[in-house]
């Protein structure tokens, strides 16, 4: 296994961009260079401090799908990120030494195999045959899978075209024959039902405008046997004894406006939904925040030392840099007071005699959460 992720991360890196320092023709000198790029990374980093962007510049529509291509097509995601746009994963140790210690694109290959131990997807050795990536961005957790289990055929799914083609791309310069991307719509899959047996959710729960719908999309896919694995954003949980305050609605407004989320549930929420499917042998949940939350700073160092994508793009990419730290700083601080939550949930599909006995899925989700998770519930 070590060699499999040892293969996976050298291989799995996109390009990066390269910029000419030599001084040359058309160039900059290298001291030019870096007192630009220095200069940009610090006016970056003190404009978030000093800025407060009261509302979002991005709220959620239909057409998100176009956002996401912006996103992809702009290459300053990719840049930085690589070819994982999720968080990544530090251990107890890694955070005593001090997370800047750690490669910011490690962190999410770890990320990766600690959600794989934890979705119980090769608790018995055995390895999964047909996967599902629900939202699979540029396509970088579809590959990583599908190197890792190379006998196992993967199928990566959004809504996003430029995502598609760059997964498609990236897939073909690795050399990977078994995998696909494909444009569909997470509440209105194509396929087949009890098709795949590992159906994997990171960070796309966030984005769907029908949480209810969305896992009941991937249950009804999912075979008997087959484990669900979700990781998302999620908010606390609230009651009318705990409601969010004025602040907490107004900061949540803001995370959600600024990078086009419809709304965020609880961790709560969702082990309402997929017991209310009846279709789950077992539901269990965690709260990864501890080991996730350094991700929000780290993506922020990440840029201030290494600005040079941006500084080459000019002042409308510079004002966007500044809105991107804001709200990254915004994440952080709601991950750190307990407003938001990073949840984990999972569960193993009945076997099929069970599921048949079972209601029809959705019949109950939306009573046992205990209101309609659409775009409309989390009216204040």
């Amino acid at each position: 296994e070590k060699s499999v992720v040892a293969s996976v991360r050298e291989e799995d890196l996109g390009p990066r961009h390269a910029f000419d320092l030599s001084g040359g023709k058309g160039g900059l000198g290298v001291g030019t260079a870096l007192l630009a790029a220095g200069s940009v990374g610090a006016a970056v980093y003190a404009g978030s401090k000093l800025l407060n962007f009261t509302s979002g510049s991005r709220p959620y529509d239909e057409n998100v799908g176009n956002e996401y291509d912006s996103w992809t097509n702009d290459g300053v995601l990719e840049y930085y990120w690589g070819e994982h746009i999720h968080l990544g994963y530090y251990s107890d140790a890694e955070l005593e030494k001090g997370w800047k210690k750690k490669d910011f694109k490690e962190a999410k290959y770890d990320f990766i195999e600690e959600m794989l131990k934890w979705s119980g997807a090769v608790d018995s050795g055995a390895e999964p045959k047909n996967i599902l990536d629900v939202g699979c961005g540029i396509g970088g957790t579809s590959r990583y899978l599908a190197r890792k289990f190379p006998n196992a055929r993967v199928t990566g799914i959004t809504i996003s075209e430029a995502q598609v083609k760059r997964a498609t791309e990236l897939a073909k310069e690795q050399g990977l024959a078994n995998v696909e991307f494909k444009l569909v719509d997470a509440l209105n899959m194509s396929f087949e039902d009890d098709q795949f047996d590992l159906v994997w959710g990171c960070e796309s729960g966030e984005h769907m405008p029908d949480k209810r719908r969305y896992v009941e999309e991937m249950t009804r896919v999912l075979a008997p046997g087959g484990n669900l694995a979700i990781a998302t954003w999620c908010q606390r949980h609230s009651t009318e004894a705990t409601p969010f305050t004025d602040k907490e609605k107004d900061d949540l407004q803001f995370l959600y406006d600024e990078w086009a989320h419809p709304y965020f549930i609880s961790i709560k929420d969702y082990e309402g939904i997929l017991k209310g499917t009846t279709c789950f042998s077992d539901v269990s949940t965690d709260d990864w925040t501890k080991p996730t939350i350094a991700s929000w700073r780290h993506s922020i160092w990440v840029g201030v030392v290494d600005p040079w994508i941006v500084v080459f793009k000019g002042p409308v990419v510079w004002y966007k840099t500044v809105r991107e730290i804001v709200t990254l700083e915004r994440m952080h601080q709601a991950f750190d007071s307990g407003l938001m939550e990073y949840g984990m949930i999972k569960g193993t599909k009945k076997a099929s005699g069970e599921a048949a006995a079972s209601a029809s899925v959705g019949s109950q989700s939306e009573a046992s959460a205990g209101r309609p998770l659409t775009d409309a519930w989390y009216s204040w």
